[in-house]
């Protein structure tokens, strides 16, 4: 097995693992919420857990599809167009990533966390 074939394989792995995080954290929040609802909690709580859930699966799940796309580009074909798709692609799923963030915690990932939020 060649180099390349080993990094090509590595992004898969990597692609899938994303893909199945995102897969798996949405059903886990579902069940979750489900749970909530017939345990009679209050809607608004159950939606709210249920979106952070769902939330943090798909931020985990970018995060991985980022790291497949950066060992297939730089590893297996680093030319001057493969690069700027990169660029584009990881500028695109940055973006999703902090407007993720900030729908989760009601901040930016570069934001101090609040004193209520430490404890």
């Amino acid at each position: 097995m060649t180099f390349k074939e080993i990094m090509e394989t590595a992004g898969k792995i990597v692609d899938a693992a994303g893909v199945f995080a995102i897969v798996l954290g949405a059903i886990v929040a579902t069940l979750f919420a489900a749970y909530g609802l017939l345990k009679r909690q209050h809607g608004d709580d159950v939606y709210q857990k249920y979106r952070k859930g769902l939330g943090r699966s798909i931020l985990l799940g970018l995060e991985l599809l980022v790291a497949a796309d950066i060992i297939r580009t730089v590893a297996v074909a680093p030319t001057f167009q493969s690069v700027g798709v990169l660029a584009l692609i990881v500028l695109i799923r940055t973006f999703l990533s902090f407007s993720l963030e900030l729908e989760i915690t009601g901040r930016w990932p570069w934001q101090k966390k609040h004193e209520s939020e430490l404890k």
